[in-house]
């Protein structure tokens, strides 16, 4: 925990949080809103991962990663564009590129690099704290938006939704708890994730998606999140109704990705 002067104490996700709303403070400076708006035009065309997910196959969203708050530094991923290539080439249905820089190392010049290599959905994997992120999201060619119910109000929650699908992308609404599974719901999503890890704690409880899967409603697409270290996770998991997993550490350390 971090106490700030006020004496306020932060847990991990406020600590993210507040580093992301600072750093987004420099970004605005240097290109204004509508600058970014009219660089949407100029951006690849939006890639619908949702047929994808819906499939009868699991789905993997495979995630370049260089490091957590929870196990630091995890790959130096010098070739973001080039990992992201030889997930397309095993099969994943997507790919997840993290640009925030404290925490996870990464950069909107990661995402640009992985859309100009690959021709598959690309989900621009940061915390959302502000519309701007979501029109930037778009003009460096990201498909889909993650929105952190933990993270967020709901009235926040459903004016970035409502952003995110008017510029054409797929939203992952991202939950660890009931009461965020039930707030997500109101956004009548087609994509929901469950995160096992506590974001306040980095504490994993493996048992997380099992229990919240129960709760949402079939046909709405059921994202597996944290966790994954090997085949058995998976199996776990799609017994327990994932339609998909997002991996991200047990691929950048594999010497194999593909």
């Amino acid at each position: 925990m971090v106490r700030k002067p006020n004496g306020k104490i932060l847990n991990v996700l406020d600590q993210i949080i507040e580093g992301a709303r600072e750093d987004l403070a420099e970004r605005k400076k240097l290109v204004e809103l509508n600058e970014l708006i009219a660089k949407i035009s100029e951006a690849n065309p939006v890639l619908d991962v949702l047929p994808s997910l819906q499939s009868s196959k699991l789905s993997v969203i495979a995630e370049v990663k260089r490091s957590s708050p929870s196990k630091g530094a995890l790959a130096q991923i010098s070739d973001p564009a080039a990992l992201a290539l030889s997930y397309q080439t095993g099969g994943a249905t997507a790919v997840s590129v993290l640009t925030e820089s404290r925490k996870f190392g990464g950069s909107l010049a990661d995402l640009a690099a992985v859309r100009s290599a690959v021709n598959i959905p690309i989900l621009r994997k940061d915390f959302t704290v502000d519309e701007y992120q979501i029109f930037e999201a778009r003009a460096y060619g990201a498909d889909i938006i993650l929105l952190i119910v933990a993270a967020l109000s709901d009235l926040q929650l459903s004016e970035f939704f409502v952003i995110s699908k008017s510029l054409g992308m797929q939203v992952l609404v991202e939950t660890h708890t009931l009461e965020e599974v039930e707030r997500a719901l109101l956004l009548d999503p087609e994509i929901i994730g469950v995160n096992a890890r506590d974001l306040t704690t980095l504490k994993i409880n493996q048992n997380a998606f099992n229990e919240l899967a129960k709760t949402i409603p079939a046909g709405t697409v059921k994202v597996a999140e944290s966790g994954i270290a090997s085949l058995a996770d998976v199996i776990s998991y799609r017994n327990s109704g994932a339609e998909a997993i997002l991996v991200g550490e047990a691929l950048v350390k594999d010497g194999d990705p593909a």
